[in-house]
């Protein structure tokens, strides 16, 4: 940020930032920055409302009007249940989905950790959107789109049986990182994510699978020609690998990252794949032949830790593979390795 402008955002008494201008613009897309906001920079005497600030007030007029999501299609009957959550944790987390009586969410088959004793768990073959009874065709095509997408064929739902009391499920992540909340009436009702990154999600939110049209995005994308996408009106949760960071990209703004760290993005946010420039660079940089480029507008979401690079430090680690065993060199690995020769 050297050379260009940064400010500081309070939002409901909370100070944000620095933060370059864009970033601030982006806050108004989503909703996050508000006329009630306050800005603050070197140069002025006091926080000052966003709304008298330029170059915000003219953007924050349009993005006002452009925060409402487009309404839903003709026809279309996707109304999700309103779910009350909890993320709980660091490194491993979990989601507590608290369920008023009559309420449901699904999740992927064997996320379970606990839930309440009036909790009723049923296994669907679906993601359970639709209001009307599925035919066994509606099913299996269903079924067939979260094989594809790498999903387990079945999905459970879990729905509070309980006449007057609220219960509670919960849901765990399958290996370290961080679970995502996605409340998709804030992204113009879908978003597309990777294609194992679902977790859970309120009755009523739509799973479906999303092709990339482009031939390079699919032979090179690290997630091949199908991605998964939520569609609805409710909460989603999804879940992704390490260090987990949102950011919103303004109009024409590319942010370049390896294929694999490519969590979600809005449908509004382009998506393409550029090899690596530079002999040097593809042969000793150790970072692949290829990079993901998403361009904006609209927000993105991004993973330190893939699985796939996890899983591979794992096994190369492994000593059947040929791995280094911990403490090898050391005085202790010495005595390791005296011990099996003596032992064989």
């Amino acid at each position: 940020m050297q050379g260009e402008k940064v400010w500081y955002v309070g939002i409901n008494g909370q100070q944000q930032g620095p933060m370059p201008t864009a970033q601030v613009l982006g806050g108004i897309d989503n909703g996050s920055v508000t006329e009630g906001s306050y800005v603050f920079a070197q140069g002025m005497a006091a926080w000052t409302p966003i709304s008298a600030v330029s170059p915000f007030a003219e953007y924050l007029k349009r993005g006002q009007a452009s925060m409402a999501p487009p309404p839903p299609p003709a026809g279309s009957a996707l109304s999700a249940d309103v779910i009350d959550y909890k993320i709980i944790g660091e490194e491993m987390q979990f989601v507590e989905v608290t369920l008023d009586p009559g309420e449901a969410t699904v999740s992927e088959a064997g996320a379970l950790f606990y839930m309440d004793s009036s909790i009723q768990m049923k296994t669907i073959f679906g993601d359970g959107s639709k209001k009307k009874k599925e035919s066994l065709m509606d099913k299996a095509l269903s079924a067939g789109k979260r094989v594809l997408t790498g999903e387990s064929l079945a999905m459970t739902q879990f729905s509070n049986g309980h006449p007057t009391d609220r219960q509670v499920v919960s849901f765990a992540a399958p290996y370290p990182g961080q679970i995502i909340p996605l409340d998709l009436t804030e992204y113009g009702g879908k978003i597309i994510c990777q294609k194992d990154a679902f977790l859970a999600a309120a009755k009523g939110i739509k799973l479906g699978i999303e092709f990339q049209k482009k031939i390079g995005v699919g032979l090179f994308g690290g997630e091949g020609f199908i991605l998964q996408s939520l569609t609805g009106d409710g909460i989603g949760f999804v879940h992704a690998g390490g260090c987990v960071i949102a950011r919103t990209l303004v109009a024409g703004e590319t942010v370049k990252l390896d294929t694999g760290c490519v969590v979600a993005f809005e449908p509004s946010v382009s998506y393409n794949i550029e090899m690596i420039k530079g002999i040097s660079n593809v042969f000793l940089g150790g970072e692949g032949l290829f990079m993901a480029t998403l361009t904006g507008p609209g927000t993105i979401w991004m993973q330190s830790l893939p699985f796939s690079r996890m899983a591979g430090k794992i096994f190369s680690a492994a000593p059947q593979t040929g791995g280094r065993r911990v403490g090898e060199g050391s005085a202790l690995d010495m005595v390791g390795g005296l011990s099996k020769i003596l032992g064989d």
